[in-house]
């Protein structure tokens, strides 16, 4: 099965304030193997990017207003995206974005499967840390690149992070060949069959004796 791990940065928090994306990354998983497609662009939000999401992503009004609009990409994110699931930490806040933008030029609304991790996490780890930062200590996996907050690389560390948290450590793969499943193993009684040798009585004696003795050094 094909997923898409989905991360945005903004201008800011709230849509309702105005703000819009600055940056689409997505990493597809074929079976929870990465595959080599990925869709990733840095866009032109038409408005300042706020302090608060500066000191977060660090990208600049200047360079953000040579990208691309979303409009100009808009009609390659929905084909990337098209029919698969999407695996999103926080799924709610990127949604609102993604569907702001989609509205302002006409598009009607993701309504792909979603699965959020960060619910997966609450749910399985009640009353504890579960941000992407936590839940990478968490899994032993390693984010010292994630200096800033990155789309793409925000999406790397999302799919090992999705992985654990469905308890998949290994990648499931599908043979076609079914000939180990019906294969049969035969295997003759004897060659599993150990000969059983009782003690006889004067050793079994001895064995008494020799118990009480020591049973006696050892405990009094």
């Amino acid at each position: 099965m094909k997923e898409i791990v989905l991360d945005t940065e903004t201008t800011g928090i709230s849509v309702k304030e105005g703000h819009r994306i600055v940056e689409i990354g997505c990493i597809e998983l074929d079976n929870l193997i990465p595959t080599k497609n990925k869709f990733h662009f840095y866009l032109n939000p038409e408005r300042k990017v706020s302090e608060k999401a500066f000191e977060i992503h660090g990208y600049t009004d200047e360079f953000l207003s040579k990208q691309k609009k979303f409009s100009e990409i808009c009609e390659q994110f929905l084909e990337f995206i098209k029919n698969k699931r999407l695996i999103i930490h926080n799924a709610e806040f990127d949604l609102s974005h993604l569907n702001n933008e989609l509205k302002i030029y006409g598009k009607d609304k993701i309504n792909n499967e979603i699965v959020d991790t960060l619910i997966l996490a609450r749910d399985k780890y009640p009353g504890s840390q579960v941000s992407l930062d936590a839940l990478c200590k968490r899994f032993r996996i390693d984010n010292s690149k994630r200096v800033t907050h990155t789309a793409l690389v925000d999406c790397d560390l999302l799919a090992k992070v999705y992985i654990n948290l469905i308890d998949q450590k290994e990648p499931t793969l599908n043979f076609k060949n079914q000939e180990l499943e019906n294969t049969e193993i035969n295997v003759k009684k004897g060659d599993y069959f150990k000969k059983v040798v009782k003690p006889s009585i004067d050793e079994l004696t001895k064995h008494k004796e020799y118990l009480k003795i020591n049973l006696k050094k050892n405990f009094f």
